[in-house]
């Protein structure tokens, strides 16, 4: 299997997977207008599974490190497998919250304010869990996150404050709970891995096979959560199965993209945290909040309606996070 071996290039693929992760929201705005989200969520599920298939069949199954993929999936222990499966199940119910948590905020306070908590959280989960790195700098860059989320929340009150109609709420709490739910996902499924990818330990499954394992806990675990949404959604009436048929084969394929680049960004993450550590590699990715932040002021006009003052919060914001991230990445 392919292996990360030195500490630049697994910056580089975390810094891949903050643009993997902050850019495949937009892929819910881009299908036709009466497309559900909830409808939307099974085809990003398959476009989850699909890449990790592929990603295990290629660069899991090739190279003279570790265990192919088959190989490595026969030998696992049942206790690793549902850990990795486990991962699957956090990671799916948090993301059904933020997507219906994007559809009623927006991305530039859904993203913020859900990653920012799971940042912080799943950092600090991580770090307890496999110490490494400078702890001073790692938790300084967690403050200037959490600060930074407080001053979105702040912009995120202005703007409702303006708003003529009055902006639910409901995005807001979906988001925090999402938050708390994505900071704990990331450590089942690393806790599943052979804890050094050069040497492969019986019983623990290497990066791919646990990613294939995690995919398969979010698209399992779909037919109970997304169901029950379909029901019940956040926004809106409920939906039908049949509807998920009758639409244009584009929103089929756009809600497969964005699984996929999902799933890159997932991928690469794992893959650099061999190098990297999880508590870095983990924090580095959730930088994707300054991405989405920046695709939600800048390209959505999200806060074009926002009183004066807004816009300064909002920079503000985007300075401590880069400067957070940054003392992050200096840590090891």
């Amino acid at each position: 299997m392919y292996i990360v071996e030195n500490y630049g290039l697994a910056i580089l693929l975390c810094v891949i997977t903050m643009l993997c992760w902050g850019s495949w929201a937009n892929t819910t705005k881009l299908t036709t207008k009466n497309w559900r989200f909830e409808l939307f969520y099974w085809d990003y599920g398959l476009g989850i599974l699909l890449t990790t298939l592929v990603l295990a069949f290629t660069l899991g199954s090739n190279g003279s490190e570790g265990r192919s993929f088959l190989e490595d999936l026969k030998q696992a222990e049942t206790g690793n497998l549902l850990s990795a499966f486990a991962g699957g199940i956090i990671f799916n119910l948090a993301n059904i919250l933020l997507v219906a948590a994007i559809a009623i905020a927006g991305m530039s306070v859904a993203f913020p304010v859900g990653i920012g908590i799971a940042l912080v959280l799943g950092v600090i989960v991580n770090y307890i869990s496999t110490p490494q790195g400078n702890p001073v700098l790692i938790f300084g860059g967690v403050l200037l996150i959490a600060i930074a989320i407080i001053l979105n929340a702040k912009a995120y009150q202005k703007l409702q404050s303006n708003s003529a109609e009055g902006v639910s709420k409901k995005g807001l709490i979906l988001s925090i709970v999402s938050g708390c739910l994505m900071g704990l996902f990331y450590k089942y499924v690393a806790g599943s891995m052979i804890s050094n990818f050069q040497i492969p330990e019986v019983g623990k499954i290497t990066p791919y096979t646990a990613l294939v394992v995690f995919a398969i806990g979010v698209v399992m675990s779909s037919f109970v959560f997304n169901t029950i949404q379909m029901k019940r959604p956040f926004v809106g009436t409920a939906v039908s199965f049949s509807q998920y048929f009758k639409t244009v084969a584009k929103d089929h394929l756009i809600g497969i993209l964005g699984g996929a680049i999902w799933c890159l960004g997932m991928s690469l993450s794992i893959i650099a945290s061999g190098k990297a550590g999880p508590a870095v590699s983990y924090g580095l990715g959730q930088g994707a909040t300054v991405v989405a932040a920046l695709w939600g002021i800048y390209v959505w006009k999200e806060f074009d309606k926002a009183p004066v003052g807004t816009k300064p919060l909002l920079n503000i914001m985007l300075v401590l996070y880069i400067a957070g991230l940054a003392m992050i990445i200096l840590s090891k």
